[in-house]
């Protein structure tokens, strides 16, 4: 096919991603110089439409930001006032004393918010400054300049058909250069990948480790309901088959999020960790919480878990990666938000240095020191053990060992060093000759319900037309290697039923990808034992229309 001639728009700074991270970018840049031009590109059909968080907000960001949050209306209306922790059995609970935990898992002072609207929040401040923001648009690609630096993206291509060649109503997109890209996409950003490979910044790193976070709205009953409560439990219905817990967190209206992490690093490939968020719901406590009441809205992310070992080199000629996109996330809080937006402000003030000093295209050194030194990295620096602890030792060790080494080193005693993660998710999955099958209870449309149903609470949609975006490097796999050797775990990790393995008597397995389910997780591109699966980007305004999220 011929090259694609496309026109281009000249920008001080490209933004990818109008999530906490770059939003916050943006409005820093525009703080620094109100002249500057700055445009944030959004794949979601608005701003807000694919972000799912859980979410606890650490306002620490927000107030370095924007002091005045509160008087300009900042959607932060429901402070934490009371945290518990419990460790769940399948037929009871023993609730965790506050006091045992180290103190940065204190929630108080925090809020509990729904992140889409935050940043629905901070786009209108941002476009209030001059920042142009435009959703629906997808970016694609990379555009690279002559000296090999990124110097831009291509953003807004419609209409290509089922094959990829341009069909009847092909649109081209447009080229957008600035003297600086940032990549704020979230965990697993296709473009992040790609600047990791060619740049080669995991190269010192540990390897990155994630997990998948799965979450319900739900209106309860308003005798049951406690604003500002918020619950984490680990333990059942995961045991030792896989890490991870579970939030309920009491905002305003009588509303509840109700979530459930899975750590992607299990070994047993019949894991269903959609089926035990769902089974989760049935313990008597949660149970008791949600009777009576109706979900209202669901959705699923992976979560960066790594921590600071795992972040790749943060500056690359010509841009950076931000938040998520370079693993922030403190998981023990399970917050990595906050982070975020500090790396929105150290990477806008590193390009406005830059490019006030006339050094558009350079590495921003300056940056990757300021995340590393200041508050992000002390913040992820005094849990970096937590999850090597967990993936070691297990539930039970890490509360030990791991609770000890945060309580040591707040008060700055290093006594474990820095522990490393070993095998990849991908990489930890074993084959299925070794575990047994895990029996699941059916869904009972009440407090549990199937993927496909819960899949319409996330109000997705795809243009059926177009390529899928799910991307196969060998086609023979997912049958050849991973149905024969792992049962086929792709029709489980996914928590939207994307991917299923179609048997019909007389013929061989055949594998199909409904990408019109797709959430835009990353889940396949991370647990794939052959690693077969590369997440890309659908057509802009495709996906999830999160409401609360």
């Amino acid at each position: 096919m011929a090259e694609i001639e496309r026109e281009a728009m000249e920008y001080d700074v490209v933004i990818v991603g109008a999530g906490p991270a770059g939003l916050s970018a943006a409005i820093r840049l525009k703080q620094r110089d109100p002249d500057m031009n700055v445009v944030v590109l959004e794949k979601g059909s608005e701003v807000g439409a694919h972000i799912l968080s859980g979410a606890v907000l650490d306002p620490i960001g927000l107030n370095k930001l924007i002091p005045d949050w509160k008087e300009k209306g900042a959607p932060l209306n429901v402070p934490v006032k009371e945290d518990n922790f419990y460790m769940l059995g399948e037929a009871g609970q023993l609730r965790i004393p506050n006091f045992v935990m180290p103190p940065l898992m204190n929630n108080h002072g925090n809020y509990i918010v729904s992140m889409g609207n935050v940043c629905r929040w901070m786009a209108e401040q941002a476009e209030e400054m001059g920042v142009e923001i435009f959703p629906g648009m997808s970016c694609s690609e990379l555009v690279y300049g002559e000296n090999g630096e990124v110097k831009g993206v291509v953003a807004g291509e419609f209409g290509k058909g089922a094959d990829g060649t341009p069909g009847p109503s092909y649109e081209p997109g447009m080229e957008l250069h600035g003297k600086y890209v940032f990549l704020s996409e979230g965990v697993r950003g296709s473009l992040s990948k790609q600047v990791i490979a060619k740049y080669d910044l995991s190269a010192n790193s540990d390897v990155q480790k994630y997990g998948l976070g799965m979450k319900e709205i739900w209106e309860i009953d308003p005798e049951k309901h406690r604003e500002g409560t918020v619950t984490h439990t680990m333990g059942w219905p995961l045991g030792s088959n896989a890490g991870g817990g579970s939030f309920i967190y009491h905002l305003d209206n009588n509303q509840v999020y109700v979530g459930f992490v899975t750590h992607l690093n299990y070994r047993n490939p019949h894991l269903f960790p959609y089926m035990e968020f769902q089974r989760f719901k049935h313990h008597p406590m949660v149970a008791d919480l949600l009777k009576g009441g109706k979900r209202v809205a669901y959705g699923a992310r992976a979560i960066s878990e790594g921590g600071l070992q795992s972040m790749p080199k943060l500056a690359f000629p010509g841009g950076a990666l931000l938040g998520c996109s370079a693993g922030m996330v403190n998981l023990p809080r399970i917050k990595g938000n906050h982070n975020a937006m500090l790396s929105g402000i150290a990477a806008a003030d590193a390009a406005a240095d830059a490019i006030k000093a006339d050094r558009s295209g350079d590495r921003l050194d300056d940056y990757e020191v300021a995340v590393r030194k200041g508050e992000i990295g002390s913040d992820l620096s005094k849990v970096r053990n937590v999850k090597p602890l967990w993936s070691k030792y297990g539930l039970l060790g890490s509360l030990t060992v791991g609770g000890m080494d945060m309580w040591m080193n707040t008060f700055g005693m290093n006594v474990l060093g820095t522990m490393h993660h070993g095998k990849s998710d991908a990489d930890a999955t074993e084959e299925a000759s070794k575990h047994e099958k895990i029996d699941y209870p059916k869904p009972d449309g009440v407090l549990s319900f199937d993927r496909l149903t819960n899949v319409a609470f996330s109000f997705t949609n795809h243009e059926e037309s177009q390529p899928a975006h799910l991307h196969l490097t060998d086609a023979d796999v997912p049958v050849s290697v991973n149905l024969a050797k792992y049962a086929g775990p792709s029709a489980r990790y996914c928590p939207a039923g994307v991917y299923e393995f179609v048997e019909e008597e007389g013929k061989d397995p055949r594998f199909v990808i409904n990408f019109q389910n797709c959430v835009h997780c990353k889940t396949c591109d991370i647990k794939d034992p052959s690693q077969n699966i590369t997440w890309t980007v659908p057509q802009g305004g495709d996906g999830p229309n999160y409401p609360n999220m």
